[in-house]
């Protein structure tokens, strides 16, 4: 089901370009998605690993998409989901921890976990990452990141300390904010949260609010990314005829498309990103004929 990771040439991603040109349906013009790799290339390599992160390096792809959570001493780590359990070995290392945590674990536990053998047996030992070792990978990569604060609610002043590693890593410069960085969640708190902590830096709100709700949100949210299931055109064109905080129209980014036939039709709406498990399949449905 999986194909295999190729170790990356960053040499590779000058030769690529990373906008896809497509034809606007509507207005007949040429717009330009981005194509940014979900979790990494998390069809090619485990999802939110460094193997993802160097898979999706290979397959030229600027952007990658990733989330941080919190262990119990206050680590942070790249990981989707709140448990442990689907992507690593947690419940046969510490059978008794159920329902294994992020938040319940320590960085050195985190560390001892195995998660690449589900994927497969050439990912045996591929580990947890810490998000400084993450964006480390991606500035040497010359990658750009999408970055999501995952589950804000269970992790109190994450924002701050997500900033501070970015800036500890030289990510909140001006190289980096203005076209290598962009920070989403899922709730406008934490994202209102990053932006009056650092108001320079480029956020984007997870999800679908209402047109009437664009105004407000576009206070603290530079973009405004959705599923695509809930996408139309009309919807793309409030998004881009509303202001946001950096006095710049909002740009949208949308998930999590891995279908030519949906990538096609996202692309004719006019979004500017396209995010995907599967960035050569996304790819190849955007090439110009």
């Amino acid at each position: 089901m999986h194909a295999r990771a190729v170790v990356p040439t960053t040499a590779l991603l000058g030769a690529v370009a990373l906008l896809l040109p497509v034809v606007d349906a509507r207005a007949g013009v040429d717009v330009r998605p981005s194509l940014i790799a979900h979790r990494g290339a998390s069809a090619q390599a485990p999802e939110n690993t460094l193997a993802a992160v160097d898979a999706a390096a290979g397959m030229g792809v600027s952007w990658v998409e990733n989330d941080v959570q919190r262990t119990l001493d206050g680590e942070l780590v790249v990981l989707h989901d709140e448990s442990l359990s689907r992507t690593t070995d947690v419940e046969e290392v510490f059978p008794e921890r159920a329902p294994w945590k992020v938040k319940d674990f320590t960085a050195a536990e985190i560390a001892r976990l195995d998660a690449g053998s589900w994927f497969g047996p050439a990912y045996v030992g591929t580990r947890v990452p810490t998000l400084t070792e993450y964006v480390r990978r991606v500035e040497g990569n010359h990658q750009k990141l999408l970055l999501e604060i995952k589950n804000p609610g269970l992790y109190p002043g994450i924002e701050r300390q997500t900033l501070k590693v970015l800036g500890n890593e030289g990510w909140l410069d001006r190289r980096h904010i203005q076209g290598r960085l962009i920070v989403q969640s899922f709730s406008a708190d934490s994202l209102r949260a990053v932006h009056d902590l650092d108001p320079a830096v480029t956020t984007g709100l997870l999800g679908k609010p209402a047109v009437a709700d664009l105004p407000d949100c576009a206070r603290f949210a530079d973009l405004i990314n959705p599923s695509y299931a809930s996408l139309s055109a009309g919807y793309v064109s409030a998004v881009h005829e509303t202001t946001g905080p950096h006095g710049r129209p909002l740009r949208i980014f949308v998930w999590t498309v891995d279908d030519d036939a949906v990538a096609r039709s996202v692309a004719g709406y006019g979004v500017d990103g396209v995010i995907t498990n599967r960035p050569d399949v996304v790819r190849r449905a955007l090439a110009r004929p």
